[in-house]
């Protein structure tokens, strides 16, 4: 099956709050399948540890900072992107990923801070992973984990410098 490609727009990032929490919106974004995320503020720190991550982990994950989100909106409708706003007020995942997996690109929206009501708007679908209060993070992984069906769990990028070997006890990385 082909999937469609996935980058994380994230937006309402205050660095000197949300560094953290940001940074493993990346990390869950890269590790369930997304190809990228754009960060809709600058935050030299969070770019460094997802490019870090990715330079010893593997992969072809991209990250870029300082994009201004509306703009960022438009052109990946324009460029024929789906845009689709992961809020606990949207339709359920469950009723609109059968038709997600039908597009040719996604982008998903995560946001931090109080999230502005233009983007309910510009959105082509408002989505919902659970109608209860949850992070940003649990909701971008359950959504790639739905949409990929799983497929992600068990990836490994070939020619990565480090990897887990899955083991019951203890921890274990190659090299």
């Amino acid at each position: 099956m082909q999937f469609p490609e996935v980058v994380v727009l994230r937006i309402g990032h205050r660095p000197e709050r949300d560094q953290r929490v940001t940074t493993h919106v990346g990390l869950a974004a890269r590790a369930f399948g997304a190809r990228g995320m754009l960060l809709a503020a600058k935050d030299a720190g969070v770019v460094k540890t997802l490019r870090d991550v990715v330079e010893r982990w593997g992969g072809d994950f991209t990250v870029r900072d300082g994009v201004t989100w509306r703009q960022c909106i438009r052109d990946w409708k324009e460029n024929g992107g789906t845009v689709v706003h992961l809020t606990m007020y949207g339709l359920r995942l469950s009723d609109a990923v059968e038709e997600l997996r039908g597009r040719d690109r996604i982008l998903l929206v995560a946001g931090a801070e109080k999230v502005p009501g233009e983007v309910y708007g510009l959105a082509d679908y408002n989505i919902s992973v659970s109608t209860q209060p949850h992070s940003e993070v649990s909701g971008v992984a359950v959504f790639l984990d739905r949409l990929f069906l799983g497929e992600t769990m068990d990836r490994e990028y070939p020619g990565a410098p480090m990897r887990i070997d899955p083991c019951g006890f203890g921890k274990r990385t190659e090299p």
